[in-house]
């Protein structure tokens, strides 16, 4: 009985993939947490459980996570080669930790950041789709968990 336990444990404890240093933070917030309070976060040390949507498919570099039931996304970004997010994570839910960073691009840049993102993923692209400057948030990732 205590090996099945034992096994059973195992298994599960298996079906976790961790990425980067370990977690820091006892709890994780919601990405519409973080995103609501993002002002009071930036520059701080953030957790963040959501579900995977998107994965760099050139460099695994980034992942991007949605709360189940909302619309908006908060993407975890890496440094190419020190974390590399499996592209088999999409569909599943990860932790993610790091520091929230905003960005403040101009059009230029905003259009520049779109079509590169769309090359990445193999999406066409329409720079009239980009309106304005934008201002992004996204965590500075230093470690993750990956859980189903």
């Amino acid at each position: 009985m205590k090996l099945a336990i034992f096994l059973l444990a195992a298994t599960f404890a298996a079906a976790e993939v961790k990425l980067g240093q370990p977690l820091t933070l006892s709890q994780p917030s919601s990405v519409t947490q973080v995103l609501s309070q993002a002002a009071t976060h930036t520059g701080k040390t953030v957790q963040v459980k959501g579900k995977v949507t998107e994965v760099c498919q050139m460099m695994g570099c980034w992942m991007a996570l949605i709360e189940p039931g909302k619309t908006t996304s908060l993407r975890i970004k890496v440094d190419d080669g020190v974390i590399v997010f499996p592209k088999e994570s999409i569909g599943k839910m990860a932790i993610a930790e790091g520091k929230l960073v905003k960005l403040e691009l101009n059009k230029e840049q905003a259009v520049a950041r779109a079509k590169h993102e769309a090359e990445e993923q193999g999406r066409k692209f329409d720079p009239s789709s980009v309106k304005g400057p934008v201002t992004i948030y996204q965590i500075a990732g230093t470690g993750a968990v990956i859980l189903d």
